[in-house]
């Protein structure tokens, strides 16, 4: 009988054994195999994705559906197709071994942006430099003759003076017009101080397209015995002859006339920024000023512009960049016509007009380097008002 009884140790190891936890080695396994299909599915989900949003993207292209169902197949296609994107991508990480999986996640959900701004930005960037090299259809390199044309053609040299203009008056009218309204309006009773803003606010809700037709006709001549322009209207109700706006032998009022749409339209975007700074201002100081005898006009420009200058500069640097790359406000006014064109202008009618491919390029090139400083200062200027705070 006692051959028959097991010890007491025995029994209680074989009990563990038995009731515990499972072996190490078949958990270990399971846990492998189950990375190992999160990882083939993930890979597999992936590539059915991406090809599906590849093929799908060269069908709406070749065969563009009804503008009716443009946008909820944009949206649904977009927005579902990026979901798909980065559920299977989460899943190809999540089943990585060890710690790469935390290591590579930031990566590799930054992968899909890095890889669209290196497709749709960076890549065009270098093809519309070598482009700037070439001939008028990007066969054969000229070198830096594109380049030497662009300087040595009478109109371009035209087009630089008035993007110079424009550079020179439109920033700085601006910001002088954005802080009047937004000092002026402070000073109005709350109900009145939100009225003038929305006034002159309101034709930042307007396209540039938009504004551009709406002075059109302020500043249209008459058609006939039709008087349609809202300027000559005035002008013929005071007694004087019509006036042939847009259209001087002065081509720099021709370019005032048209730098009025552009700071119409920008105005109110400086006087929210510039109000929000101008409210940020501490009291303190002001009183200061006032108990030392400051006038009003001296508190504005040696306390209250000081303190807030970080933000004139970004708003100043905003609306500098912008009217490098203006467009539309010439394209749908003048066409370029009476000497107002600009260098955004010329370049679209050197590639789709004249199709001289290089020049264009070249153009562009030439806009960029432009652009380029202003952006590094934007950027450094940033990061020290980051810093600063």
């Amino acid at each position: 009988m006692s051959t028959l009884q097991e010890p007491a140790g025995s029994t209680a190891v074989g009990t563990r054994g038995a009731s515990g936890t499972p072996p190490s080695g078949p958990t270990h396994g399971g846990k492998k195999t189950s990375r190992r299909t999160k990882m083939l599915v993930g890979v597999i989900g992936l590539v059915v994705v991406i090809a599906a949003l590849s093929i799908g993207f060269q069908l709406l292209y070749l065969n563009p559906p009804p503008k009716i169902l443009q946008v909820p197949i944009g949206l649904i296609g977009g927005v579902g197709g990026a979901m798909l994107l980065f559920y299977f991508l989460n899943m190809l990480v999540e089943s990585l071994p060890g710690d790469w999986s935390r290591r590579i996640m930031p990566y590799a959900f930054l992968l899909p942006a890095f890889g669209l701004i290196g497709l749709l930005l960076i890549y065009p960037t270098i093809q519309t430099i070598v482009y700037s090299f070439a001939n008028s259809d990007s066969t054969a390199l000229v070198g830096l003759q594109n380049f030497k044309d662009v300087f040595s053609d009478p109109d371009m040299q035209t087009t630089l003076v008035n993007n110079l203009l424009w550079l020179a008056i439109v920033p700085a009218l601006t910001v002088l017009l954005g802080l009047a309204v937004a000092q002026l309006s402070d000073k109005l009773s709350p109900r009145w101080e939100k009225i003038s803003k929305s006034i002159i606010f309101l034709p930042m809700a307007i396209s540039f397209v938009g504004a551009a037709t709406i002075w059109r006709f302020v500043y249209a001549s008459p058609d006939g015995d039709n008087q349609i322009g809202l300027l000559n209207a005035i002008v013929t109700k005071l007694g004087f002859d019509d006036v042939a706006w847009l259209r001087f032998t002065d081509y720099n009022v021709n370019d005032m006339l048209l730098m009025v749409i552009l700071i119409w339209l920008q105005t109110g975007f400086a006087m929210v920024l510039l109000s929000a700074a101008i409210k940020s201002v501490p009291e303190e100081t002001l009183e200061a000023a006032r108990i030392d005898g400051a006038s009003e006009w001296q508190i504005f420009w040696q306390v209250v512009v000081p303190q807030i200058m970080g933000t004139v500069i970004t708003v100043f640097i905003t609306v500098l960049i912008l009217v490098l790359k203006v467009f539309d406000v010439v394209y749908v006014t003048t066409g370029g016509l009476y000497d107002t064109n600009v260098i955004g202008l010329r370049f679209f009618q050197e590639i789709f007009l004249n199709g001289e491919n290089g020049l264009a390029s070249a153009i562009v090139v030439i806009l960029m380097i432009a652009i380029l400083p202003v952006l590094v200062y934007q950027v450094r200027h940033f990061r020290a008002e980051e810093s600063g705070r």
